[in-house]
């Protein structure tokens, strides 16, 4: 499905989230720092747990939102929300304010309002383009998120903590634009909604409707095939959140300096903290490069394998990246974890819309994403266990989890037969 022939919708989603993403990119690398530095490292850590766990919360209530008020809605509320979170984010550090617990409070709520957003946002997609075509267009949009990976972090470099001011209202602009983009251009992808009484009952707590909401998910936790898939995605993210954690701990602690390559009689050379942004930037272009070519590629094998094989490949990745101190074996070691991202990126979000009930996607979205939720808050647990095992048995258990979620993928697949479920 080429690019002229997207619907509207996706066209100005892909535009609008692509500056979103590499604002966003811009600072939240930047972030961690600028907690550790504010209030500690130990209590840096318990408020951005706190956080994903907030984060956890909205997804799901995303996720009915999406499903019950419309896909449109839910965005366009979303992007107004986080401009005017953006808004008080700036003023928190401003010339005339410099607070960091509004800046977490800010965060969090952007944390927030980017939960409610994705749902909608995925689904939209299962909404307006053919099972056929669905995985493709997945694997673009991950494509552009990935290109904001290696795009923000170095513009973030050079205005995050120089000009933060300034590139937080340059956000709110950009995010106030994206809800007008939304309102004005985009239309109402959603299956007819279902009735909530609760919604025009005035005497209904808040409370009430929040517990009703998240009770509408008993539905999906009947779904044994999806829940083996969240846990199997929940193994697997731990393996994937160790790029940013254990990998970068061990170059940091582990890796010597060394001579990269010699120019002109010269040896440039590079220490571990260099190294580790430099496999970054490898890891960014390489999806940013083949992720559309590799999801065309996955789709002409079974998806059971394919998953399988992937997180074999993960673990390999892992056992090798805690035995090598090389730049060269090390960038061997990302050319394969980053291989074993690229062949599920584009078909996941493909299962899930095709395992979700049309009135439930939102929902089924949401839940899916608390894969990678679940991940980023249990994964930093690996760089205190390192004092306790060592690095390379702690390599040794990331890779080991990520076997066990091949083998969860292999249970979930012969059950997914037995429903009747194609997966071909």
């Amino acid at each position: 499905m080429k690019l002229k022939d997207w619907d509207r919708n996706l066209k100005i989603r892909l535009f609008g989230e692509g500056l979103m993403n590499i604002l966003f990119w811009m600072f939240f690398p930047f972030m961690a720092i600028y907690f550790s530095d504010s209030f500690g490292k130990g209590m840096a850590g318990l408020l951005l747990v706190l956080s994903q766990v907030v984060a956890v919360i909205a997804n799901l209530i995303g996720g009915y939102c999406a499903d019950q008020y419309g896909r449109k809605q839910m965005m366009f509320l979303s992007a107004l929300g986080q401009g005017l979170t953006f808004v008080v984010f700036a003023f928190a550090n401003s010339p005339w304010l410099s607070s960091p617990m509004l800046t977490f409070v800010s965060f969090s709520v952007l944390g927030i309002f980017g939960a409610l957003y994705w749902p909608a946002s995925h689904a939209m997609v299962a909404d307006v383009v053919d099972e056929k075509d669905r995985n493709t267009v997945f694997a673009v949009f991950y494509t552009a998120l990935n290109i904001s990976v290696v795009v923000g972090p170095i513009l973030g470099g050079l205005f995050f903590f120089q000009h933060r001011f300034g590139l937080l209202l340059i956000a709110a602009a950009v995010s106030f634009s994206l809800a007008v983009l939304i309102s004005i251009f985009i239309r109402e992808t959603a299956p007819e909604k279902r009735q909530n009484s609760l919604v025009t009952d005035s005497s209904t707590k808040w409370t009430k409707f929040l517990w009703t909401q998240l009770q509408d998910y008993r539905v999906i936790a009947n779904d044994k095939v999806f829940l083996l898939f969240i846990l199997a995605g929940v193994l697997v993210a731990q393996t994937f959140m160790q790029l940013d954690l254990l990998i970068a701990v061990y170059l940091s602690e582990k890796v010597p300096e060394q001579a990269v390559f010699t120019f002109l009689n010269t040896a440039i050379r590079a220490d571990g903290n260099q190294i580790f942004s430099w496999l970054i930037s490898e890891n960014g272009l390489l999806v940013a490069l083949l992720t559309v070519y590799m999801t065309t590629k996955m789709n002409q094998f079974k998806e059971r394998n394919v998953f399988i094989v992937s997180c074999l490949i993960y673990a390999l990745s892992m056992i090798l990246f805690g035995n090598v101190t090389s730049i060269w074996l090390l960038a061997i070691a990302m050319l394969i974890f980053t291989i074993g991202e690229l062949m599920v990126v584009g078909i996941q979000e493909g299962f899930v819309s095709r395992l979700a009930p049309e009135h439930m996607r939102g929902q089924y979205f949401a839940a899916a994403s608390l894969r990678f939720t679940i991940g980023r808050t249990v994964a930093p647990v690996a760089i205190p266990l390192t004092a306790l095992i060592g690095f390379q048995w702690t390599f040794y258990l990331i890779s080991f989890l990520a076997v066990g979620a091949a083998v969860i993928y292999f249970v979930m697949f012969n059950m997914s037969e037995k429903q009747g479920v194609n997966h071909s």
